[in-house]
Parts: C-alpha cells; structure tokens; sequence
C-alpha cells in the first residue's frame, strides 16, 4: 500500500496528492517551489497526530502551514503539508477578565482581533497580512507588524502553547506545563554561552530566540518555541495574551527628503512612545496613485506615519500633534481616525504586493525582505543599503517598520534570467546587516532565503546551540527540514529560474498581455503568493476572490489559480499545457469577474488568463455546449430580433414553459435551476435609438449618423453606444439615458449600426471570434473618438471591454487606443458635463431616497465605481454600497455546475445587503447580470442609475 493510501485510510480525503493540489502548494509568497508530496487538511487534532505518527514512521518530513503567506519560504516541503486553515481555524474562547484568547493554529488573526474586540481588546502584534495569517504561522515565524513596537511580537504575547514534537509527544508548554528533561543541562551547557548574542534588540528575529530559556529572561519555554518556524514542534493550539484597545487614536503624517532622512528622525520621536511608527516611500505612494485615489500629503520624497494614542479624539491629535512639534519634518500634518487614516494603512498594508513590481515595471522579489537594525542605526544603515543596491544594479521600493529598525524591501534581481546574482547580493547584504548589529530577518523568520545565512550572523557555538534545541524535539529532522538548522542552500529550489516561457509562436490569436511582454509564464508569476485572495476583501470594499468566499479552497483562489498556471508552464508536474485537466479544474469557479485585476496589489487578471487558456485548449476543437449558447448570446440575440416581436415573443414563451425550458437549458449547458431572462420584446436598434435621441439635445439632436461617422464633432456632443445586453435586455436603459444626457447638457448622437464588444466570446475564450467583431466595432466608434466625442456605456462588462481588453486583442490598432481613450461610463459622462460636479439639471432628483449600490465587478474591476457613487450621492440620495460580487458574473452564474456557488456569493454580499435593507430602499445595479441575480434569488427589482435618474 502506497503512502498516500495509507494516508487517506486514516483521514480520507483530508489528505489530497492529486498534482492539482500539489500544484496549489508548491509555493507560498517566497521565491521557492518545492513540490509537496501531498496536501493534508486536518479535520481536529486527532488527524494531525495520526498523519505525524505515519510520517514519523515512514522519515516523511512535515511543514505546517497557515495562511500560507511565508516570504521566507517558511511554508513549503517535499513532504506532508499540513494546511490548518481549512478545518482548524477556530477562536475557542476569549477570556476578558484574564485578558487572553484560546485560539486553533488556523485561526485568522482578523476574526481573533474581531472576537477580542467585542470585550473592547485586541491582539498585539499586526503584521499587514492580517485579513489572511493565522495564529499558528505567526507563532510560527515570530511575527510582528506596525505595533510590536509597543505591544512586542509574537513571542512576548503567547501565554501557553498545545504542541505535538517530532518524537511523537505531545506536549503542553507554558506555566505549569511540559518540559523536556534534557532542557536545563542544553541551557546550561549551550545557550549561557552564547546569550550575549541572542536577544539584542526587539526585532532579532533570524535564528532560535533561545534567550527566553535563560532563568534570568523568565525560563519560559513556550517563548523560545515561537520562531522556530515549524522545526521543532507542530501547534495544536495556543493561549495567547489579549491587550486593552487604545480608546482613540491619530496619525502624525512627517514628510522628509528621502527614506534616510526619515529614518534618521526616529531617535528623537521614540520617547513619545508612539503606537506605531512607520516609513514609506514616494515611489511606492506613486504605484498606488497609479491604481486608486491617495489622500493628500505632506511635501517629501519619503513619510513617517506616526500613530499615537489618547484617552479621547482631542488627546489623540494633541499627541500628534507633540509629535509634529518634534518632526523637524518639511511638513507635516496631523489625521484624525477615520476615512483618510485607513487610506493610509492601506498604502502600508499593501506595500508587500505594491512592492513587487518597481516603477519601471520590473519584477521585484523578497529576496532580502525584512532585515533589521537597531533603530538608531537606521539611518546610516539604509545609506550604506542603498549605495549596495546601486553596486549591484538593483532597485527596490523601501518601507517598514521604522520605529523597530525594520525595512521592507523587494529587489528586481533577475531571478529568470540571472539566478546567480542572487547569491553574492545577499552575501553582501548580510554581512552589512550585521556590520551594524542587525539581524538578517526583522520579522518573517529565516526560511529557505536565510538560513544559510546565519553562519554570517552568529558564532559557531550559537549555531550549535540552535542544532541541540532542535534535536531535543526532533532528533530525526521530519519537521521542517532544510530551514534555520542545516539549511539548504539559498539559490536551490527557486520558483522563477524553474519556470520556462511559452513562445509567442505557439500562442496564435490569444491576448497581447502587453504588461508582461507577451509573455504568459510571466504573466502567471505575476502572483508572488500575498495571498489577498484569501481575505474577506469585501470588508475593505473589495471585490476580491468571490469563489474563494464561497468554498474557501485554496484552489479556487486567485492565487492557487496562479501556481496550477505557473506549474503548467513549467511542464513537470502539470502536465499537457493548455488541455491539462488540472488547469480546466482550477479555473473552472472562476467567475472572470477581474477583480482581481484591481484588488491584488500586483494586478494578477484571472479572467484573462482564463480566456487565454480557454482560447488555446479550444482551438479548432469542439467546445462546451454553454460557448455555443452563452457564448454566441449576441448573434442568438441579433437573430431573434431580426424575426420581429412575433419570433420574439413565441421564444419567451418557450423560455416560460417549464418542460420546453428545461430541454433548452440541457442542450445549451446552462443550469436547470436557473430561470432563462425574457427577452424585450421592441429590441432597442440602433435607429430606434437614433429615433428617441433626434431633437434631444441642446443643438436639436442628432439623427442617425452614418457608419463612417460624422466629421470632428463640436463640443457638447456624446455618442451613446447600447450594447448587446441593453438592446435584447434592458432597452428602457437606453431611452433612460438618452434623457439624462439630453438634460446634462449633451447632443446625443447615435452609431449608424449596432455594434458588438465581443464580451461572451473573450469570457468563453472565442478571442479569434472576439476579435472580429472588435474590428468592426472601432471603424464605427474610432471616427466619433478621434474627434473628441466621448462615447458613453451603458453595460458595465461591455463598457470595461473597450477600456480594457480592446487594446490588449488589436494592439497594432492604432484606432483601439484612441477608441479606449474615449470610453466612459453613464456617470463619467455627467460629471465631466458638470465640470467635476453633476449637472444642476439632477438636484435633488434623488433626495430623501436610500440606495443600495451594487457595482458590476467589472466595472469596479477597470473603470472604478467613485464617479457612480458620487453622482448618486450628488443627486440627493443615501448610498450604501454591497461590496462583493452578485455571483452571476455573465455566463458563470448560468452554468451548469455553478448554480450552487453563484448563490453562495450572492449570499456574502447582495443577498445580505437586501435582507438587511429598510422598507423603500432601492438597488442600484448597472449590470444586467447584478439585476438577474438579484430579481432571480433576491425579489428585487434593480435599476441603472440611467433609469434612477430618469425617474423610470
């Protein structure tokens, strides 16, 4: 019987070896890839003891494994990884009078934090991953974050620990708890030694911090157990210390010339003692101007952000307000908790995936990622650091934690191309690392990308001490080997160097992926493991990954999308490329909502790469029925209109009945649950619209203008371009908009023919098929963009496909930019009538209304949905946006086999928001797919804000 078998006769399937789930964990937000003997997802404790006890016996090593957010390379092995996220990711009990917390190893910091809070408590330490880490990798790798600073890190503020060791025990660390016997003579003999250099500084996180076993540091066992990143012991489970919230906080924003200047004013802000204090760089703030709206700063090239705390909102800023006083800053300013904080932290808590990409564009990886020093070397260090990476021809985006003397930094080393520089860098780097007392890792723990390392920091006799502590837990290395002892070396198993590109030649007719050379492979490594996809993104507005909301399986996130995408490039353990079935099983609950593309830090865009896949594994090959239906939905559309209002309606007829509806969903792939859409039985055509918008406008209208367009268009012109969903679907959209513009101010004028994005083709993969009707699509709109006539969309999906997708399927057109260009949505159009602000015409019109914003994913995804909320708001009305995903994403939601997921995501976001409204309140939703799912699953009546601005 083979290991696995046995395996799963003890756990089921818990333990999963199949090469789609190996490929999902061959990697986590490091630079390495080590490919898994297979997954195990325990159930409760007992699985974890059974699959210890067969790899203790069968020399099969172990990596426990949390959120799986490792920079280091903490969380990857050839052997058993164990996932606690899945099943054990509970928070026991929280304790305020003992001001503690029972947590399992999965647990999710963000719900810990959430469950203290209700007692008005919090757990210390914050590293930015916070919505996706779990307690048992933190205690794993020591983690910090902004706060540690006052509140410690991991170590200082775990009370007990539940662990199982590699000899099989199982052991309970803590006050009164267990302790190996051979503990005191190993103290003693090994670490007395050697204490001078262990525990220097707060953030000395690289090695074993064994300075806890000292009596004179408190002899406390479960301390020095934290950090050992998996190496000497499994947790089951902890007992963790809870501190008091502070009651009001603000942010003293510093500005400074450059990153060293900055650093070099901590000294003088630490006796303030500040909650958190904090360095980020412009460049960095630059990236995120690049993708969303930034608050207002202060002059400098680099901040400090400064958050401090008071018993009330007034001493709050009053601290800020100390701390100005002793900046000597260029300028400062002080923010209040609020809005504007939270887009502060923001910036922070996403420097990870920022990061990875350097203004140029070049990949970055965290191949020195969080080194520290004490904080009053920090200026003369980050110098020195500097000039090193200049020496090197290497660049990278500077930020940390500088109130702890701890830089966060991703480095564009050419790993693909030159994986041997990656050695003498980080030689060098560690060498001046600890030239100034530091330590080669301030946070993350030492990995596969440190370990080595540790030879340069620490004399031969703590490194054997480190050796001795670990034997008297795992004397046969099952646990995590290859990490902090016996390390194996730096520059084996790296993921980049591994993967092989896939020609331009043997992809005819996908997408131009202009972003990454045309290059697919690099494209997929795109995803450097951050994991946002794993978090409840919705709470910060986000959009971000709607089947792992649902299912929580690693493989239906963006991210465990992206390693089954990097392992099929690479061909070893993924195998037939664009067919394997591997790859069509992970993108299969993908929604193609692309909020990916605007919600992971590093811009990973699934529903592109889905399209691509799609495109190339169904290539002159008979597809899925739905790509036929679905699919081909415009020309379906456009056939039946051509049969008049009589051929229409016998087909709605058709889609009512029950027994002939059933039969047509069969054949056409879609969902036998799901209700078919009526379809408008007067389509609205391109000269009926033309029709409704003759005399409409402040110049007298616009008849229907010819196929080649009209000369240069005066200003106050707009064309209104009613896609396919709006003309089969929603026609009074259309009319509805009409009148909107018309009372904003604008000539309507109308293309001479009804055009198409192509949207069902690109979501199906039909990009050859898409690419046509493109085509025809820019010789209608391009002479109305080229005279500097906006061109306004209706449907948020296909509004977003001539911003987007346009120019990556005809990049040698130069008429699809210029088209792409001139593309806004209903609100864009009307604020830029108004100047900024929304036309007086619409004062008023929705006073005393409360809305319930849904926006389309897409339109989130590429356009951004400010404009649409602030034209609601300016028109009167309460808005409360439903974050999340309808679950209906186009033809995802129609499916067959993705009925029951589509409704989860609806459940997380729309469906909850309309549960929850007030009697009276109305949904907002542009999307004609929002609207099905919402009238289908909710009862709900949806409207486009056309149509709430019409009164209609």
């Amino acid at each position: 019987m083979t290991f696995l078998a046995r395996l799963q006769g003890m756990v089921g399937d818990a333990a999963d070896g199949s090469p789609r789930r190996r490929a999902e964990y061959s990697s986590d937000a490091s630079n390495y890839r080590v490919v898994p003997r297979c997954v195990v997802f325990p159930r409760d404790v007992d699985d974890v003891l059974a699959v210890a006890e067969l790899c203790r016996q069968e020399g099969v090593p172990i990596t426990p494994r949390g959120g799986g957010t490792s920079i280091a390379g903490n969380a990857v092995g050839a052997g058993v990884v164990l996932d606690f996220s899945r099943h054990l990711g509970g928070v026991l009990a929280v304790d305020p009078e003992a001001r503690t917390a029972s947590v399992e190893p999965g647990a999710v910091l963000d719900d810990l934090q959430a469950a203290a809070g209700r007692h008005g408590l919090r757990f210390g330490p914050d590293p930015s991953s916070h919505s996706r880490c779990t307690l048992g990798g933190m205690i794993g790798n020591n983690a910090c974050g902004a706060h540690a600073m006052s509140y410690g890190t991991t170590a200082a503020n775990v009370v007990s620990l539940d662990v199982l060791d590699g000899r099989g025990r199982r052991l309970r660390i803590g006050p009164g708890g267990d302790e190996p016997a051979e503990l005191p003579e190993l103290v003693e003999r090994h670490v007395r030694p050697v204490a001078g250099e262990l525990g220097r500084f707060g953030r000395q996180v690289s090695g074993y911090a064994l300075e806890h076993l000292l009596p004179e540091r408190g002899g406390n066992l479960a301390r020095a157990l934290v950090g050992t990143e998996g190496t000497c012991a499994i947790v089951l489970g902890a007992e963790v210390r809870l501190v008091p919230a502070p009651a009001s906080t603000a942010l003293a924003v510093l500005g400074y010339p450059d990153m060293a200047a900055a650093a070099d004013a901590v000294a003088g802000l630490l006796p303030l003692r500040p909650l958190a204090l904090e360095g980020i760089d412009a460049r960095l703030v630059d990236l995120v101007r690049g993708r969303r709206a930034v608050p207002a700063l202060p002059a400098g090239g680099a901040w400090l952000l400064v958050e401090v705390a008071g018993e009330t909102p007034a001493g709050a800023e009053a601290g800020a307000g100390a701390v100005v006083a002793a900046g000597d800053a260029l300028e400062s300013l002080v923010v209040p908790a609020g809005t504007q904080a939270t887009a502060l932290w923001r910036i922070r808590d996403d420097g990870a995936g920022l990061g990875s990409r350097t203004p140029s564009g070049a990949p970055a990886w965290p191949a020195w990622e969080d080194a520290a020093v004490p904080p009053a070397s920090l200026g003369p260090y980050l110098r020195d650091f500097t000039a090193l990476l200049a020496g090197h021809r290497l660049d990278g985006l500077l930020y940390g934690h500088f109130g702890d003397g701890c830089i966060h930094v991703r480095i564009d080393l050419p790993l693909a191309e030159h994986p041997d520089r990656l050695r003498p860098f980080l030689a060098e780097a560690a060498r001046l690392v600890t030239g100034y007392g530091g330590s080669l890792s301030g946070e993350h723990g030492d990995g596969r990308a440190r370990s080595e390392l540790l030879a340069l920091m620490y004399s031969p006799a703590a490194i054997d001490a480190f050796r001795r502590f670990k034997a008297l837990f795992d004397p046969d290395g099952i646990l995590n080997p290859g990490v902090v002892v016996d390390p194996v070396p730096l520059d084996v198993d790296l993921r980049r160097p591994q993967a092989a590109p896939l020609p331009r030649g043997r992809r005819p007719g996908g997408l131009a992926l202009l972003a990454d050379g045309g290059d697919f492979t690099a494209a997929a490594h795109r995803c450097v493991g951050v994991g946002k996809c794993r978090a409840d993104n919705a709470a910060a507005g986000g959009f971000m990954c709607p089947s792992w909301v649902a299912t929580r399986d690693e493989r239906d996130s963006t991210r465990g999308r992206a390693r089954v995408l990097q392992e099929m490039a690479n061909g070893a353990l993924v195998a037939g490329g664009w067919r394997s079935p591997e790859v069509h099983d992970a993108l299969d609950l993908c929604l193609a909502c692309r909020a990916c593309a605007r919600d992971c830090p590093v811009s990973v865009d699934m529903a592109s790469y889905k399209a691509e896949v799609l495109h190339h594994a169904y290539r002159r090959r008979v597809r899925p029925a739905s790509h036929y239906s679905l699919g081909w939905l415009p020309a379906w559309l456009a056939l039946t209109a051509r049969g008049g209002p009589g051929v229409i309606r016998a087909v709605n007829r058709l889609l009512a009945s029950p027994r002939l509806s059933d039969m047509a969903k069969a054949a056409a792939g879609i969902d036998a649950r799901r209700a078919l859409p009526p379809l408008a039985v007067t389509p609205m055509s391109a000269r009926r619209l033309a029709a409704l918008a003759g005399g409409s406008g402040p110049a007298g209208g616009s008849s229907l203008a010819g196929g080649s367009g009209p000369s240069p268009a005066p200003a106050g012109q707009v064309v209104l371009w009613a896609d396919t969903f709006t003309r089969g679907f929603s026609p009074g959209v259309a009319e509805s908009a009409v009148g909107v513009l018309a009372a904003a101010g604008y000539e309507v004028v109308v293309p001479g023919s009804d055009v198409c994005c192509g949207l069902p083709w690109i979501t199906t993969g039909q990009l050859s098929a898409a690419r046509r009707r493109l085509r025809r699509t820019i010789e209608v709109l391009a002479p109305f963009a080229a005279g500097g006539v906006p061109v306004v969309g209706l449907e948020p999906s296909c509004t977003a496909v001539l911003r987007s997708e346009l120019t990556e399927l005809l990049p040698d057109e130069a008429t699809a930019g210029v088209v792409a260009g001139a593309v806004r949505t209903l609100a864009e159009a009307l604020l830029e009538a108004g100047g900024g602000r929304l036309p007086a015409a619409f004062d008023g019109r929705l006073d005393g209304r409360l809305v319930l914003a849904q926006p389309h994913c897409h339109h989130h995804a590429i356009m951004g949905y400010e404009a649409d909320l602030a034209v609601a708001r300016a028109a009167g009305a309460e808005v409360r946006p439903i974050a999340g995903c309808c679950g209906m994403a186009g033809n995802f939601g129609m499916e067959a086999g993705h009925y029951d997921v589509s409704v989860d995501v609806a459940r997380h976001g729309l469906l909850a928001a309309i549960a929850a409204a007030p009697e009276g309140a109305e949904l907002l939703a542009d999307g004609f797919s929002c609207r099905t799912q919402a009238e289908q699953l909710g009862g709900t009546r949806g409207r486009h804000l056309a149509e709430l601005l019409a009164g209609r």
